[in-house]
């Protein structure tokens, strides 16, 4: 799986200092990144200040920092910086590009690692903590999506945040804050008198790896702010680490800075972890590469790799309790703006103590063009047309069409699955669908965290319903229920509901069965729908499945086990007008949209509607304001909808600052524009779109 590509937009840059600009790699804070080729050929990443922020001289001066340091950190699990022109019209930093995933991407995709993955991740990350803090350079948002999966070794990018140690409080005022709530150490949260040191990053180190190893953060909660409450004053949950990771991420997640290893000493301490393993396995399962690069990091560096070494004689400053709280209120209720995915009918996250909970206000957010709230991956398709899901034909003939009832699978002999959303779905969750039994003997199935060979199953059959674990070596059944709901051609509403380590089945709104899952290890995964005789290979099978809704829900304000009734299906016979989307995928043929409802207003807009204080993090000059949903609704268009593009002019085909495309333009054409996430406005009338326009954001 490649880094995400997008084409370059009108008005980007087509070359820059004597490299060739192929493509769009991505865009932050502080500007684009481009994938760029060199003049022998070797592709590199080439990071571009926005050219608002390129004339002021403080932006400059962090520019000139990062450059300076990150030229000096040594490319042991990093990506190396190959050239810069701080001093050019639109600064930019060239690095190695690094042809892999993000961390994120592939545990949303493949679902928690295995332990020696794990381990070797692990490694990777603190060998490049080594030599990041051993240049005098710390990192201040690490987090899975900097975090790139190359062949042989991880690579840690992204040190445009980062900043020299000793030019720290020349660049960084008192107000700012640079990183990502889940991953940030306890004294990040201190705005007013603060000491950031290595160890943040090290914090951020063990939250990264809780993460891959659980497939969740280790402070999750329902809110920013109940997830920084977590981090000032709760144990984090490793609940899925073995033991001995578990144990060192712990370490590494202390509130007191002090009490944590420095990168260096954490590294030492992974290796001496795999060594002790090693009688227990076949040799050195570390990637030689990966092995050479933790030992020349752990012979670099010219900075102590952290802040103060534990057991040193160091004054300690007492606890500011009540100014962390308050500087976690303003960072949070900012976050919170920022992501702009919560509206009325939000579960409440769990309550804090009195003492917090009334600092802990945050500002009442606008709904978005989506229903409820979005916290992870939240899938709506009526599987009545491709759309999240795909045709398919395997080899035993086992097919899965699409017909006005919805998603139909059909198989001679052997169960099948039919292709689906890429997703994973980690924690507490809810999967809704309608289900039609339409051959007798058959059953139709729903797999749920499926990840490798190991999966869990719900089996609605026509003389049963019944919940199995699949393992590599057997298969066990978890509950069982003689029924006949499922006779043949009835349509019933299927609701199963995971909570912690028990997974619920209703029928209609009748609680059938209720089950403890076995298999700690299946923390995340897929979910896929399919059909299989109930005694494989002796009778031909046949189901359909409809509505089918799949989305994160809160324990603390879970549903009943009997609740059937969606907490929204995007139902497009209510008409949102024109609507601003990520679009996923547009397929003229089928007729079909896929799309991710996003928040766009002008950066004023932004602050003005979410009562945020201006300041040097916060949008509020910007020219726009963009931010996902993660909410993606396959959505039917008319026959011959009114399609719109800015081709290349811009000027031409639409207006300022946002150009909404004007100019006509072939429905292949703007479904290849569109290709990977380009935005658009949609108008819907009717229950089905009726146009769609290209977003250009020059």
């Amino acid at each position: 799986m490649a880094p995400m590509k997008s084409p370059l937009r009108p008005g980007d840059p087509r070359s820059l200092g004597g490299y060739e600009l192929l493509a769009r790699l991505g865009e932050g804070g502080m500007g684009a990144v481009f994938l760029g080729r060199r003049d022998d050929g070797l592709r590199v990443a080439v990071k571009v200040i926005k050219p608002e922020y390129a004339h002021e001289e403080e932006f400059r001066g962090r520019f000139r920092s990062e450059v300076r340091r990150a030229s000096e950190v040594p490319p042991f699990c990093t990506a190396a910086v190959l050239d810069a022109d701080p001093e050019h019209r639109t600064p930019y930093l060239v690095v190695e590009f690094v042809d892999g995933p993000s961390l994120d991407e592939v545990i949303q995709r493949d679902g928690p690692m295995s332990a020696g993955q794990l381990h070797s991740l692990a490694v990777g990350v603190a060998t490049a903590l080594t030599a990041i803090h051993g240049a005098g350079v710390i990192h201040r948002d690490l987090k899975p999506r900097n975090v790139l999966l190359a062949m042989g070794a991880p690579k840690v990018i992204d040190f445009g945040i980062a900043r020299a140690l000793e030019v720290t409080s020349q660049h960084t005022r008192p107000d700012e804050m640079v990183g990502t709530v889940a991953y940030m150490a306890p004294e990040r949260f201190d705005g007013i008198d603060r000491e950031i040191t290595p160890a943040a990053d090290v914090f951020a180190w063990g939250a990264v790896i809780a993460y891959a190893g659980t497939g969740r953060t280790p402070f999750r909660a329902d809110s920013p702010g109940a997830t920084a409450a977590r981090i000032l004053t709760q144990p984090p949950d490793l609940t899925g680490l073995s033991e001995p990771l578990a144990g060192l991420v712990a370490l590494t997640l202390a509130k007191d800075p002090q009490e944590r290893p420095t990168a260096h000493e954490l590294l030492n301490l992974l290796l001496e972890q795999h060594t002790g393993s090693r009688s227990h396995t076949r040799g050195d399962t570390l990637d030689p590469q990966l092995r050479q690069a933790a030992e020349a990091a752990q012979q670099s560096g010219r900075y102590v790799s952290g802040g103060h070494h534990r057991g040193a004689e160091v004054p300690r400053k007492p606890r500011r309790r009540a100014r962390t709280i308050i500087a976690v209120t303003a960072v949070a209720a900012a976050l919170m703006a920022v992501a702009g995915l919560y509206s009325r009918g939000l579960p409440q996250p769990e309550p804090l103590p009195p003492s917090q909970a009334e600092q802990l206000v945050l500002p009442v957010q606008p709904a978005m063009p989506v229903p409820g709230a979005v916290r992870g991956p939240w899938v709506v398709d009526a599987l009545n047309r491709p759309g999240q899901w795909k045709s398919f034909t395997d080899v035993n003939d086992g097919r899965c069409s699409f017909g006005t009832s919805g998603l139909v699978m059909t198989t001679p002999e052997v169960g099948i699955e039919c292709p689906g959303t890429t997703e994973t779905f980690a924690g507490d969750q809810a999967i809704h669908l309608d289900v039609t039994v339409t051959r007798a003997k058959s059953c139709a199935t729903v797999a749920f965290r499926a990840a490798g060979d190991a999966a869990y199953w719900l089996d609605l059959c026509s003389s049963r319903v019944r919940l199995r674990h699949q393992g590599a070596v057997q298969t066990t059944t978890l509950g069982e229920k003689a029924t006949d709901l499922f006779a043949v051609g009835k349509v019933h509403a299927v609701a199963l509901t995971v909570l912690g380590s028990r997974a619920n089945v209703a029928i209609d709104g009748s609680a059938l069965l209720n089950v403890e899952l076995t298999d700690p290890s299946l923390l995340a995964g897929k979910v896929t729908f399919g059909v299989t005789p109930e005694k494989d290979g002796l009778d031909p099978a046949a189901a359909v499945v409809a509505r089918a809704e799949i989305r994160p829900i809160s324990s603390t304000a879970a549903p009943s086990a009997t609740a059937t009734t969606k907490v929204t299906f995007f139902d497009v016979r209510h008409d949102y007008g024109t609507s601003t989307v990520k679009v996923h995928a547009f397929s003229p043929k089928s007729k079909s949209l896929v799309v991710e409802p996003v928040l766009f207003l002008s950066g004023e807009q932004y602050c003005k509607t979410f009562a945020v204080k201006p300041s040097s993090d916060a949008p509020c000059d910007r020219e726009w304001v963009t931010e996902d949903s993660r909410m993606t609704v396959t959505l039917p268009t008319s026959a011959a909808p009114k399609l719109t593009g800015t081709f290349d002019d811009p000027e031409r085909c639409g207006g300022d600052p946002v150009t909404v495309g004007t100019c006509k333009i072939g429905a292949d054409q703007l479904a290849e524009r569109l290709k990977g996430g380009g935005l658009a406005q949609i108008t819907t009338a009717g229950g089905v779109v009726t146009g769609v326009a290209e977003v250009y954001t020059p």
